[in-house]
Order: structure tokens, then sequence, then C-alpha cells
């Protein structure tokens, strides 16, 4: 969905590699890992019942002198109910990222991301034009390889799918309730990301580019320096029947304060638990 998420890249490298023990604030960045919703129909909603859906990536940025790894495994689980707010789905999602860093050639700090939960309402507007919003809450974690602090999650997407096309444009905002780690050590601003698909099926088969930024908002912190990067790439997916499979690569073609440029792969499996085969798909909110 663009409806999974996760730990940023930068962020968790910098913590991970970091230490607890340092004298200087670690640069920190968005819970949300920037691209996790890549390939997604992130506006439309779902058919009627429960969905595993899991995002996993490892990739490694070119940062000196050898260079950082970073994996991150996001499964969730999203129930579409039968219940319609304002004549949209209203959809439930929980998220439990897992994640590992390293300098390469190191050994790798692991741990669990923070867990989100969050509520979803998805309109079906007209024929093929979806939109969806969703509001929840990164909670706070005591795993100091990731951000500790909660953060209020916001996500607003746009999807449009007619012609076996998968538009879609996604923004990502979170808003930090605590600026400063329990320990001190890193700084966390608020984010916005914005993950784009632009993807088209042939028969069973999907192929497309695909894009996304980040970037960390403005702070009150004049040392803090902001994290930002822009990535493009391509997708191929292809649909099994009750399980979905999309492979993508990403590369950074601009970055700022990383230290380096990320090369990134993805994987994606989505499995519908159980659906609703007698459950009506929504009407358009508008031309009904």
């Amino acid at each position: 969905m663009g409806r999974t998420s996760g730990v940023k890249a930068g962020a968790m490298a910098a913590l991970a590699l970091g230490g607890a023990g340092m004298a200087a604030p670690v640069r920190a960045g968005s819970s949300a890992q920037p691209g996790q919703t890549v390939g997604l129909p992130a506006g439309a909603p779902f058919a009627v019942g429960l969905y595993f859906v899991n995002t996993s990536s490892f990739g490694i940025r070119s940062t000196e002198p050898r260079g950082t790894e970073l994996n991150i495994n996001l499964p969730s689980f999203i129930w579409a109910t039968p219940w319609t707010v304002a004549g949209g789905r209203l959809q439930f999602v929980v998220l439990q990222p897992i994640a590992a860093s390293s300098t390469r050639g190191a050994a790798y700090q692991s741990g669990f991301g923070q867990t989100l939960l969050a509520g979803q309402i998805a309109w079906t507007l007209g024929e093929h034009v979806h939109a969806s919003y969703l509001l929840g809450a990164y909670l706070p974690s005591d795993t100091r390889i990731v951000i500790q602090n909660a953060v209020l999650h916001q996500r607003f997407a746009v999807t449009y799918n007619g012609d076996g096309l998968n538009l879609t444009a996604h923004a990502l905002y979170g808003t930090v309730l605590e600026t400063v780690s329990p320990l001190g050590t890193a700084y966390y601003p608020d984010f916005l990301n914005l993950d784009l698909t632009a993807t088209k099926k042939f028969g069973k088969w999907e192929v497309g580019p695909v894009a996304f930024g980040s970037t960390d908002l403005p702070t009150r912190n004049p040392a803090y320096k902001r994290q930002g990067q822009v990535a493009v790439g391509g997708l191929v997916g292809y649909d099994f029947g009750p399980v979905n499979l999309q492979a993508y690569v990403t590369r950074d073609v601009v970055q700022s304060n990383y230290g380096g440029r990320d090369t990134r792969g993805w994987l994606r499996a989505i499995v519908p638990i159980y659906k609703d085969a007698e459950a009506a798909p929504l009407r358009p909110v508008f031309g009904r």
C-alpha cells in the first residue's frame, strides 16, 4: 500500500554507526523510509479483506571510506473493512519494521524499528480515479539504531488506474513530538517524502519508471544539517494470482548531507489472507 512504512535509510545508518556515546548530535531523519510505497496504487481502496504486505530492501550508500550497507524489512497487515466513512473505505494498518546496518565488512547491528499504527480512508472519486488519507503514529522505540521518539504520521495519495496504468503520487508527512532523543545523542526533524509511480500492466506483467524524494523540514536547530535525496529507477512486477510480486531498483541522483549516494534493490509481496468475494466495490463519490 502506500500503506506501508519504516525507517529512513540515512537516519537508520547514522544512528546504527554513531552509537549512543557520541559527543555531537547524530543526524537523523524520517521514520518513513523514502521509496517504500513506490509501485503501490496508494490512493486506491483495497477490496474488503485482510492483506499481508512485505517490502524489503537492501542498499549500499557510497560513504567514505568503505560505504554503508542497510537492509530494511517492512512487514505489515492491512485490514480493508466493509465500513465506509464519508464515502470512502475504512482501512487499518499495522507495521513492524526490522532493520540492520553496517559499514561494509563490519558486523551488522540490527533491531526492531518503530511500530506504526494507523487508520486510512480511501475513496473512489470517479472512474479509475482514487484518493486516500492516512493518519497514525509511530510508537516510541528503545532500539537505539532507529528513531526513538513518537511521530505523528500522515499520508496523502492520488491514483489513476485505468487502462492497466498505475499513476500514483504519494506524500508522507511526519511530525516528531519530541525533537531530541532520550539520551540527547540525536536530533529528529519533521520530514516530508514523495513516492512516484508510473507503471503499465501487460497481462500479468507490470513495468515502468519510479522515483522518490525526501527532505527534512526546517528546524530551529542551527547546528542541524538537513538531509534530502532524489532517486529514480525502474520496476518489474508479476501477478501470480493470489500473490503479487514486485521488484525495483533505485539510485540517488541528488543527495544532501548523507555522505554519499544510495543504490538500492527492493522486493515486495502482496498476499491476500482473506477476501470477501460478496462485498460490493465502492461507488464513486462523484457521478453516482
